[in-house]
């Protein structure tokens, strides 16, 4: 059964003041996020855009109401999440990750639509280009290609010895052709070999580990997805098992054990994604909103982890990273 979060937001305003905008139009405003992502993941990102929100000028209560739809990894339910919120009429959707854009965009062709989180939103024909996305989304992308190549470096620079590599994808995830493409040209670079698994659940995800293990010298990189990030205390307590060094997209596999994170600052996205919903609420159309980049890069290091694996990490790593979990 669907929980609809509903979360309530207080306080005062700063520039345009909540009055103001009441004034132009009694109506409340009905914003609606929808997540691969679960509830516990969205909080603290639905709390930065919200923040963003009412310091823009807009109250739940008195001129807006948000609704949150987190869908823990189910691609099919987003479908649904995003047909419910195109019934009720919704302002704005903001849509997370590129499966949710794709929801979205099945729903409607008329409600705004704000993206967070999608690589390659032109090459894989959701906008027509950054500068003029044209039709009814705009938003922030998430990873350039390119960061494939950088997890690459970092998880040998960490652990030379490594040979091998084992990229853990999700088939369903568009961008993975991509990544591929890009992770397999890197490490013909460093003279190691990429092996590609493709895992639909958690059986999937323990015996791609496993394989991995059985030869030595070998790494993982976890692939940006909503359904991995779900599955993400497995995926570290295997890596951990098996003794696997492993580069991981954001900053919350390092805080539950991983090895090391790179990769844009989900709360800064959200932050973003406040401001262009705002820009639509007062009267732009998203075709003419640029397509924005992430802003801020995390790369943090879990050194307990580090420790245990026998690993160490350099002076030029340490002043690199952005947090060292001790």
């Amino acid at each position: 059964m669907r929980r609809r979060e509903f979360f309530m937001l207080l306080g005062g305003a700063a520039a345009w003041p909540a009055f103001a905008i009441a004034q132009q139009d009694n109506k409340k405003r009905l914003v609606g996020l929808i997540a691969a992502f679960n509830e516990k993941e969205m909080m603290p990102l639905v709390a930065a855009f919200r923040a963003r929100m009412q310091e823009l000028g807009w109250i739940e209560g008195q001129n807006i109401v948000f609704d949150v739809r987190a869908t823990s990894g189910d691609y099919a339910k987003l479908d649904a999440e995003a047909d419910s919120l195109v019934s009720a009429s919704a302002d704005v959707i903001v849509a997370q990750g590129t499966s949710g854009l794709v929801a979205a965009r099945k729903s409607t062709r008329t409600i705004p639509v704000v993206f967070t989180q999608v690589a390659d939103p032109v090459g894989q024909r959701l906008i027509d280009s950054l500068a003029r996305p044209g039709g009814n989304a705009t938003g922030l992308t998430n990873f350039e290609f390119a960061f494939g190549a950088k997890w690459i470096e970092l998880l040998v620079e960490l652990d030379p010895t490594i040979s091998h590599v084992t990229l853990i994808t999700n088939p369903a995830n568009e961008n993975t052709a991509q990544f591929v493409k890009v992770i397999t040209a890197a490490g013909d670079n460093k003279k190691v070999v990429i092996r590609v698994a493709s895992v639909r659940d958690a059986a999937d995800i323990q015996e791609a580990i496993e394989n991995c293990s059985k030869k030595p010298a070998g790494g993982l990189i976890i692939f940006p997805d909503g359904s991995l990030i779900n599955h993400r205390e497995l995926i570290v307590e295997l890596a951990a098992r098996y003794r696997l060094p492993a580069v991981y997209p954001f900053r919350i596999f390092p805080e539950v054990g991983g090895l090391l994170s790179y990769g844009p600052n989900f709360k800064a996205i959200f932050r973003q994604t406040a401001e262009y919903v705002d820009k639509i609420l007062r009267g732009a159309r998203p075709a003419d909103l640029p397509v924005q980049a992430p802003t801020e890069l995390e790369f943090v290091i879990n050194l307990k982890t580090v420790q245990a694996l026998g690993l160490t990490v350099s002076p030029r790593l340490q002043i690199a990273a952005n947090e060292l979990i001790q």
